[in-house]
Parts: structure tokens; C-alpha cells; sequence
């Protein structure tokens, strides 16, 4: 009977899961917000958005993307909610890796 209620909320998790989607306007609005300064002064390029097609970038996946806006909130302190990460990651793909 246990295994069954945990296969059940299981269900229920992933349902409820796959019901959120990204929101490329809300990580447009994030990056440009919270992202796109810090890059432009930090990298030194003057462009906040040259960081991301650079040659030498370090982010090769979408694994690392994921990884890298997690470890920036994190770090830097934004105050993103795992769904304004994933919103980032969507728009940052989206407009400049174009990864799978």
C-alpha cells in the first residue's frame, strides 16, 4: 500500500511539474535586470551579452547553463526563485546557445 502512495505523488510531482513552463519575457527581463551590467563591467568586453558568444566561453551544454545561472544566483545573491533560474536559462539559450 506505501508504494503505491509514492507512486502516486510521484504522478502527482511530475504533473504538477510539467505544468510550469518557461517564461522567455520574465528571463529577458531578469537578465536585463540583474545579469547584463555585471557582465558588461566584469568580462570587460563593454557588452554584457559578448560573455555568452565569446570564443573562450565556458558554458558548452545546457547542463552547464543551468549550472552556471544557479551558481550566479547563489554567488551573487539575486534572490531567483528556481523558476525565474529556469525563465534565464530558457531566454539565455533561447537568444544565444541555441542547445537541444
Amino acid at each position: 500500500m506505501k508504494i503505491a502512495h509514492i507512486f502516486a505523488a510521484l504522478g502527482i510531482c511530475m504533473c504538477v511539474g510539467s505544468a510550469f513552463s518557461q517564461n522567455i519575457n520574465n528571463g529577458k527581463a531578469l537578465h536585463d535586470s540583474k545579469c547584463y551590467q555585471c557582465h558588461a563591467q566584469k568580462s570587460g568586453l563593454g557588452d554584457g551579452n559578448l560573455i555568452y558568444t565569446r570564443s573562450d566561453r565556458k558554458v558548452k551544454n545546457i547542463s552547464k547553463l543551468k549550472s552556471q545561472v544557479s551558481l550566479c544566483n547563489t554567488q551573487l545573491r539575486l534572490d531567483l526563485f528556481p523558476e525565474d533560474e529556469a525563465d534565464l536559462v530558457a531566454y539565455l539559450n533561447r537568444e544565444f546557445y541555441q542547445f537541444k
